[in-house]
């Protein structure tokens, strides 16, 4: 299982965080309070002149808590736990409290760094199972749910499940949607096994956990959710909701959701019938490299007299393991000419899947 949770360092050139502190003012809210008739001028009519911003007042008494660099270690951590590298860097600039505060945090991120050297072989290193696990449980330590989720999944590969889903857990409850998502589809997975024969999990609280990371944006959370939708795992099946997820797992660029939709557009289940919505549907699947998707589209431009693009989707989807599309695209080369063959076959080898 390939298990997978955000921002450029540097995308404008404009501040979006303020700079370290040097001994200057703490970073605060910015209170909207007038001084008064004879106070200094507010130069923005639109705040002078808006009741809402005239009305508001704040407690003197109050002010500490609007101090962002007062916030507790522990509670500064809870709100970072999930934060990739990026986002890290930046919040750690906002001010010194803020810098060492999240000190264990940007440790962490080097153990999940060496982890993945370790576990793929990265950067001169000889791939190593144990190594990347004792990295990632090092980083899961420090408090880092990118790390619980990576843990979790070389347990999982090595057949410990059990500490696999504990490590899952402990990153769904911190908020980690990749977390809640695994975690969702190894109690779908161990339901029926041996493992948990005494006590299977329920299949509603792996459904919770789904949604939990599909409400966050997580496709592949959202493409697992329809599937347990559409094939009555969970309290009762629900085609409409399931093929509501499937839309919009394809639309975030899940390319198996891609497929799926364009079935149920092609058959009109779950929605309203439309071939044109299929087609384009199916197309973004086959372009993406979805070998069922590839056959599909293949058989679609044949169908239309496009030879030349039926042989090239064909031969994709052959070369992708589709044994059925090898027989339609022989028939197909029998009718073209060699010239004509020839340029089919080097676009097929030219071809790159687009990204998802």
């Amino acid at each position: 299982m390939a298990m997978t949770a955000i921002s450029p360092e540097s995308q404008m050139n404009q501040r979006t965080w303020p700079c370290k502190s040097d001994g200057g003012p703490r970073f605060t809210a910015i209170s909207f309070i007038g001084k008064g008739k004879h106070g200094s001028k507010n130069d923005n009519p639109r705040l002078t002149n808006n009741p809402t911003i005239n009305n508001f007042q704040i407690n003197p008494k109050n002010q500490d808590f609007a101090d962002f660099s007062q916030l507790p270690d522990d509670v500064l951590l809870k709100i970072a736990t999930n934060f990739t590298l990026p986002n890290l860097r930046a919040a750690s600039q906002v001010c010194k409290s803020w810098c060492d505060g999240l000190r264990p945090l940007r440790e962490a991120m080097l153990c999940l760094k060496n982890g993945k050297r370790f576990k793929h072989g990265r950067g001169g290193v000889t791939p190593n199972l144990n190594k990347a696990l004792e990295s990632f449980l090092k980083g899961a330590a420090l408090g880092s749910t990118l790390a619980m989720v990576d843990a979790g999944l070389v347990y999982w590969e090595m057949g410990r499940k059990e500490q696999g889903i504990a490590f899952y857990r402990k990153a769904a409850a911190l908020g980690d949607p990749a977390g809640q998502c695994n975690l969702g589809i190894c109690l779908l997975q161990v339901m029926t096994s041996l493992l948990y024969a005494a006590n299977p999990p329920d299949s509603e609280e792996a459904i919770k956990w789904l949604y939990k990371a599909s409400v966050a944006g997580y496709v592949r959370a959202q493409y697992q959710l329809a599937l347990c939708l559409h094939k009555n795992r969970g309290p009762s099946r629900n085609l409409r909701e399931a093929v509501r997820w499937f839309l919009k797992a394809a639309e975030g660029g899940y390319v198996r959701a891609m497929y799926n939709i364009a079935m149920r557009y092609s058959v009109g289940e779950g929605l309203v019938q439309s071939h044109k919505l299929a087609r384009k549907w199916m197309k973004r699947a086959a372009d993406r490299g979805h070998s069922k998707a590839q056959f599909e589209h293949g058989l679609s431009l044949f169908s239309e007299g496009n030879m030349k693009k039926a042989v090239v989707y064909l031969e994709l989807a052959t070369r992708a393991g589709e044994t059925a599309a090898d027989h339609v695209k022989y028939v197909i080369l029998q009718e073209m000419s060699t010239s004509c063959r020839d340029r089919a076959m080097l676009l097929a080898d030219n071809w790159r899947p687009l990204p998802s």
